[in-house]
């Protein structure tokens, strides 16, 4: 099914608010995800209906059809390829990919898209840590945990982020903090719930809960 890139936006947005927070998606936050008004929000989620791509009822909120889902999986699988490339090829900063990589996304041939795919190596995530789905639609998860959780003496590897605005990319990279780090729990501060770690044995500093709450690891 042939998609306008309006379409795709709002399926991939969609998708990722519901994998966040397991449940409908208002259009309240769809609107806000996607920088859009309620009126417009609305129309394109009617359109979305029409073509049983999404499950919509007017304040009740919008789910994704069966369809609707391998559609915005397939889509998210595009643009996450494509931000590896951006980074590992192109040497862009990670905090500096979103837009050429939703450019990119709309590049419609899934024969260019899996050739990328093996070109990359066949990546398992993307740099903001994001699992790729597979070629058909599978999305195979690692288990993972919050840096706030590590007890300590415990060590860990940096391997997604939950926040991925730029100001907070920023942070990590002034931190020496990216995905495949080391990072070791020296020290859990009861005061303020901060954590005194230390990055890939050289680096020590102190983190705050609000930056380990955005922090995935695997042990």
């Amino acid at each position: 099914m042939k998609l306008t890139h309006s379409e795709e936006n709002y399926l991939k947005a969609i998708y990722l608010i519901s994998e966040e927070n397991k449940s409908t998606v208002s259009t309240t936050a769809l609107a806000t995800f996607l920088n859009t008004s309620a009126a417009s929000t609305t129309d394109m989620l009617q359109r979305l209906h029409s073509k049983e791509l999404v499950m919509y009822q007017k304040y009740h909120g919008v789910s994704l059809s069966e369809i609707g889902r391998k559609l915005a999986v397939m889509t998210i699988r595009k643009y996450l390829l494509w931000q590896v490339f951006l980074v590992d090829k192109l040497k862009f900063d990670w905090n500096d990919i979103h837009h050429v990589a939703d450019q990119l996304q709309y590049v419609d041939s899934d024969i260019l898209i899996d050739r990328l795919e093996n070109f990359l190596g066949h990546p398992y995530c993307s740099p903001h840590g994001v699992v790729i789905p597979s070629s058909n639609g599978k999305i195979i998860e690692k288990c993972r945990h919050l840096l706030t959780d590590i007890p300590e003496g415990e060590s860990a590897i940096v391997s997604a982020i939950k926040d991925d605005s730029a100001s907070f990319l920023q942070y990590l990279n002034k931190r020496n903090i990216y995905l495949g780090a080391k990072i070791t729990v020296l020290e859990k501060i009861h005061f303020d719930e901060s954590i005194d770690v230390i990055i890939d044995n050289q680096y020590k500093i102190n983190v705050s809960r609000k930056i380990t709450d955005n922090i995935l690891v695997t042990l």
